[in-house]
Parts: C-alpha cells; structure tokens; sequence
C-alpha cells in the first residue's frame, strides 16, 4: 500500500505540473491581442471645385485651302515644273500635258481671225459706201466673231493641258513622271495651303442646344505633347440620319507643327461652369461591382476604415469627380487601398508625397 501511495503522489505531482504549465500557458494566450497592426496610409479630403463643362470629341484636321489636283484632259506629261514638298504661288505652273495638236490648231484659228478681219474691216468700209448688200456684211462680221470664238475654244483646250496652282501653299507628293500619259481626271498631287487648319468633327445630336459658333477648343494630337488652341465656327444643319451625329466645324489658332489629315482629341468648353465634388484619382478602387473609397473615420480608439460605393465622373488633371457617395470635408484613403479590408485600423502617412504603397 505504501508503494501505491508513493506512485500516486509522484503522478498527482507530475499532472499537477503539467496543468499548472498548460494553464499559465494559455492564460498567456488569451490575454495576448490578436488583431493585426494598423495599416498605414495615406489619406486626402474631398473638395468642391468649380469644373467649366467639357464635350469630348475626335476629329481629323484640314486645310482651310486644300485640294487634290486631278488632269482635266488626257495626254502625256511632258514637263513637270515643281518639285515634291515645294512651296508655290498662286498661279503657278506645275505640269504641262502634249499640246502640240493644240497649237497647231490655235495657229491655223489666228490665221483665219487675220483673215476674218480684214474681210470685215474691208466689209465695214463698204457697206457705208453701199457697195455691197447687207448680207454679205452681215457674213463676214459673223465670220469674225466665229474666228474670236475659235480661238477662244482652242485657249480653253491649252488650259486643260496645264496644271497651275489654285492657291499659294505646299505641293504635295507628285504621283506622274514626266513622258507619262495620263488619262482625264487621273490624281497629280495634293496642294495645301498649311498657313490655316480647321479640324472637321461629330458629337451627338443630343448635344446641340449646347453648341454654338465661338466656343472655345482644345486640341490634342499624337505628334505632339502641345494643346493647341481653336474656336467652333460652324454646326451643321441637319444630323446625319445614318449615325444620328452632328457635325461640326472648328478653326485653329495656331497650327504650327500640325498637318491635314493628322487626328485628334477635342474638348470643347461648354461655357457652363459646375460645382463638383473631387478627390485624386488614385483614391479610387475600380471593380466589376462598382467603384469604391475608403472612408476615414474615428471611433475613439483610432482611425479606421469603411469601404463607400460611390458614382464617379470625369478625370481632369489627376483629380476625379465624385457625382454621389462621397461630401466635401471627408477623408478618403488615397494611397495603400489594396491593404485594407472593412474596419482596419490604420495610421495616416504624415508625407503621403514620400509614401509607397
């Protein structure tokens, strides 16, 4: 018996123990916090700014004076004057057609016009003296006239045969060599004149009690990191009934590196100032469920964090409009979104211009 009672007072000590060890152990355990750290972040406030209203719209630009120059006669191309990128005249000579029939033609026409008119004059002198009848005047003057005619017809043809600048600008690349033979209406060249631009658009039609001649327009373009700058100067008069667009037609002030044909990117102002509520655009998270902010609050033990499905609108100049789900003076989490979740604790970046997510 007192061998058993050794064996139960070693094991009540050893089990003792063990319980004793187990329970300040978890006792440990279960005083102890937890929850995870504050997430630090950095955070910005809502504002109010005042927006003017701005149409978006795409567009293609041309020359206010701009042609494709086309032959109006067929022939072989027997001299080109100018070269591809030349600046010309108004005026100016750029290609000649074989006009040689022509001007055999034109030769024979003034020598029957010499002819003609010394039978009239000769004519004229007669019928005063009454030595011829009438008809005979009245012949050779419209013999006359039918010569002054045929030259003119055969000058008409000579034109035909030349191609000359409509307007002073910039040739473009010549498409014919010269012993070419061309037909009529075949393309030569293009002719712009790169001192004025206009930029041809559409908008839809839902859009036009806003539009009017003088708005102004901001232009952009892929060639270059400019905004230029160009004044609405004309709308349409009917919408087009296959896409239900309006067009219109805007002038630019300065086109200096810009040529016809380049597109681009317009924002029209509206001249209709708004009051929007704005945050920076990095404050919101986009998702296929909506997009989302994450609202600073206070409990009283420390900042936290809501998430708020919000609407929001137009990006300009790195700052979004919040049309509904966020008031101005709120503080809105703008940098280390993705580290958060419902209720987090967080701490505010004291230079969110040197914080990194």
């Amino acid at each position: 018996m007192r061998a058993y009672l050794y064996v139960s007072l070693i094991l009540l000590v050893i089990f003792g123990g063990i319980s004793g060890y187990l329970y300040n152990k978890f006792s440990v355990l279960a005083n102890t916090d937890f929850s995870p750290p504050p997430v630090t972040v950095a955070a910005a406030t809502a504002r109010m700014e005042t927006w003017p209203s701005v149409l978006q719209a795409v567009g293609t630009i041309r020359a206010v004076n701009g042609a494709n120059l086309a032959a109006e006669a067929s022939g072989e191309v027997t001299n080109i004057s100018v070269a591809s990128g030349q600046e010309v005249e108004a005026g100016q000579l750029l290609l000649t057609l074989n006009d040689s029939l022509e001007q055999a033609s034109k030769r024979r026409a003034e020598a029957n016009l010499v002819l003609a008119r010394q039978l009239y004059e000769r004519d004229e002198s007669l019928i005063k003296q009454k030595s011829i009848p009438q008809s005979q005047y009245d012949r050779s003057r419209a013999d006359l006239d039918a010569a002054v005619a045929s030259i003119a017809e055969i000058e008409a043809q000579l034109d035909n045969k030349r191609i000359v600048a409509p307007f002073a600008g910039r040739v473009g690349i010549i498409e014919v060599k010269a012993g070419d033979y061309i037909d009529s209406g075949t393309s030569i060249t293009t002719l712009q004149d790169l001192a004025q631009l206009e930029v041809d658009f559409s908008v839809p039609a839902r859009h036009y009690p806003e539009l009017r001649a003088g708005l102004d327009i901001a232009l952009r373009t892929a060639s270059s990191e400019q905004t230029f700058a160009a004044t609405l100067q004309a709308v349409d008069a009917a919408v087009d009934t296959g896409t239900r667009n309006l067009a219109l037609r805007a002038l630019l002030s300065d086109s200096e590196g810009l040529l016809p044909g380049m597109f681009a990117q317009l924002d029209i102002d509206l001249d209709q100032a708004r009051d929007v509520v704005t945050l920076p655009e990095t404050a919101v998270t986009y998702s296929a469920q909506g997009d989302t902010v994450y609202v600073v609050t206070d409990d009283g033990e420390g900042l936290l964090v809501m998430p708020r499905v919000i609407r929001s609108g137009e990006v300009r100049d790195g700052r979004i409009e919040i049309r509904s789900g966020v008031e101005s003076g709120e503080r809105i989490v703008s940098v280390g979104q993705n580290k958060l979740y419902r209720g987090a604790r967080i701490v505010l970046e004291e230079n969110p211009a040197d914080f990194t997510q």
